[in-house]
């Protein structure tokens, strides 16, 4: 069974559509020519305090490693904050809705619905704050990405993206040797992954300007048969090492082998018909 902390992700999204949905439907019943609106405001607004309960409680479970995160405590203890901020001042919209469920029977409703709207008002803004102080935890620290499940083999991929993208940013600024440097580590960390013995053979190209280095990667990196992308991406790679080389004639029967294979493919049409030999790392 899934931890509380792991579902943090999934009822923190429920409780946000369902606090402001309900809240905008608070609003709309205010007008009173929707007839469904007020009942179906106080449904979706108690329905979401439920699951705003359960975010809080799920993402003080879930804080614990995310905080431990150099540099992430200041943004964990942003989102903590809103949350709670959001979770109680909805709580005196459940009241206000409850009060309103009550008086609804002497025919004194509306000003305890009132109230309610008027609530929803910061509670809304506090919720949307903590989401986006949320997305800032997950998005720029990485906050639970790669841990959320427990499973090691996520932990191996959060290493390979932050490998990849941190070459790209280490290349874009001009500084080949450090993008060598961290995708030489991901590829020492996973010897047995086509993808990551890829990412290493376009480095030895890009980064060290190293065709052999890049061919000896690419002839040791077995890539399976029914992974089209990889042999086409493993394919074009091969041909551009050996294009470096100066094997052109190796290269083109390399990429007529490609063309073969995947006939429909634009990117070996185009490299067949003298497009740029230079890899791309979007590849």
């Amino acid at each position: 069974m899934p931890s509380l902390a792991s579902l943090h992700p999934i009822v923190v999204h429920f409780a946000i559509v369902l606090l402001i949905t309900g809240a905008l439907l608070r609003w709309i019943s205010l007008t009173g020519r929707v007839g469904f609106a007020s009942p179906a405001a106080t449904t979706l607004l108690l329905a979401g305090m439920i699951a705003a309960f359960l975010a809080v409680k799920s993402g003080l479970a879930a804080h614990g490693p995310v905080e431990r995160i150099p540099g992430a405590q200041p943004a964990v203890v942003a989102h903590e904050q809103w949350g709670e901020r959001a979770h109680n001042v909805f709580l005196v919209v459940t009241v206000a809705e409850l009060a309103g469920l009550v008086l609804a029977r002497r025919g004194r409703a509306r000003l305890a619905f009132l109230a309610s709207a008027a609530l929803c008002v910061p509670a809304v803004l506090c919720l949307v704050v903590a989401g986006q102080r949320g997305g800032d935890l997950v998005y720029e620290y990485a906050g639970g990405v790669g841990t959320r499940s427990g499973d090691p083999a996520d932990v191996g991929r959060l290493l390979v993206a932050a490998a990849y993208n941190q070459a790209q940013v280490d290349r874009k600024a001009g500084r080949p040797a450090d993008a060598s440097a961290i995708v030489s580590v991901a590829a020492a960390r996973f010897p047995s992954d086509p993808s990551v013995q890829l990412m290493a053979a376009e480095s030895a190209l890009l980064d060290k300007k190293d065709p052999a280095s890049a061919l000896d990667i690419l002839g040791r990196t077995p890539v399976p048969q029914q992974d089209a992308r990889l042999r086409v991406r493993h394919g074009m790679l091969m041909a551009d090492a050996l294009e470096a080389a100066g094997r052109a004639d190796a290269a083109r029967a390399t990429l007529q082998q490609l063309a073969s294979a995947f006939p429909d493919n634009p990117r070996v049409k185009q490299r067949l018909a003298g497009g740029s030999p230079t890899p791309s790392p979007s590849r």
